[in-house]
C-alpha cells in the first residue's frame, strides 16, 4: 500500500502538475521522491495490483504453477512502488516501515516463483503473512505520519490488507481454483483501495496548486 506525505505542489521549475519533482540531473534520490510524490505513480501501484487480481479471476482453471507465477510478479513489482514511495518521506521513521515493507514483497515474490515451495499451503502462507504484515505497517504510517490528507483512504486499505491476510491464513483453500478466486478477489479489492488513495491524492495536489501561496497581506 503506497502512502505519501502531504501534498507539497509547487509551479516553479523542476515541477510538474502531478506533484512530482523532476529535480536536477544527477540527483536520482530527488527524482525518486518526486516521483514518490506523485498520485500517477499511487495509480500505477493500484493497477499492478488490480492487473493480476484480474487476471486471476477471469482464468480461475489455471495450474497453481500460473497463480504463483502472477502473484510473485505482482509483489515484486509492488515492492519497486513501496521502494521508490521511501523517498518522498523525509523522516527515518516514516521511511523505515516503507522499506520494510518492500523488502518483505521482495522476499514473498522470490519465494512464490520458487518451484518447491508452489503447494497451497505455502502460497496461502506466503501471501497471507505479506497481506499481514503489510496491513499493520501501513496502519502504522497512516496513523504516525503528518499531514497526510487522504488518511481515511489509507486506513481503509490497511485495514482490507489486514483482513485480507487473516481470511487466507485462517481460512486456508483446499485447491488451487479456491485459492485464486480468494486471492483474486482481494487483489481486486486491494487495488481498488489504493486506486481511490491515487485520487484523493490528486484533488489534495490539485487544491494545494489552485490556493497558491500567501500573499504579503496574508491571503492566498
Amino acid at each position: 500500500m503506497t502512502v505519501s506525505r502531504g501534498p507539497a505542489p509547487r509551479t516553479g521549475p523542476g515541477h510538474m502538475a502531478d506533484g512530482a519533482a523532476t529535480g536536477p540531473a544527477g540527483a536520482p534520490a530527488e527524482v525518486m521522491a518526486g516521483l514518490g510524490r506523485s498520485w500517477t505513480w499511487i495509480l500505477g501501484s493500484a493497477v499492478a495490483t488490480l492487473v493480476p487480481g484480474v487476471l486471476v479471476l477471469v482464468w480461475p482453471d489455471e495450474t497453481l504453477h500460473v497463480l504463483a507465477v502472477l502473484v510473485g510478479l505482482y509483489l515484486l513489482m509492488s515492492a519497486a512502488f513501496r521502494f521508490v514511495e521511501v523517498f518522498a518521506r523525509d523522516e527515518l521513521g516514516e521511511r523505515l516501515p516503507g522499506l520494510l515493507l518492500a523488502v518483505l514483497y521482495v522476499l514473498g515474490g522470490v519465494l512464490c516463483l520458487r518451484n518447491p515451495l508452489q503447494t497451497v499451503a505455502a502460497l496461502s502462507l506466503i501471501v497471507g503473512v505479506v497481506w499481514l504484515v503489510s496491513g499493520i505497517l501501513t496502519l502504522y504510517t497512516a496513523i504516525a505520519a503528518e499531514d497526510l490528507p487522504h488518511r481515511g483512504f489509507v486506513l481503509g486499505a490497511a485495514v482490507i490488507g489486514i483482513v485480507a491476510g487473516i481470511v487466507v491464513l485462517a481460512l486456508p483453500a483446499e485447491s488451487a481454483r479456491a485459492l485464486t478466486r480468494l486471492l483474486g478477489l482481494w487483489l481486486v479489492l486491494l487495488g481498488l483501495a489504493e486506486a481511490a488513495v491515487a485520487l484523493a491524492w490528486r484533488a489534495a495536489l490539485h487544491r494545494s496548486s489552485t490556493t497558491g501561496p500567501p500573499g504579503p497581506d496574508g491571503t492566498a
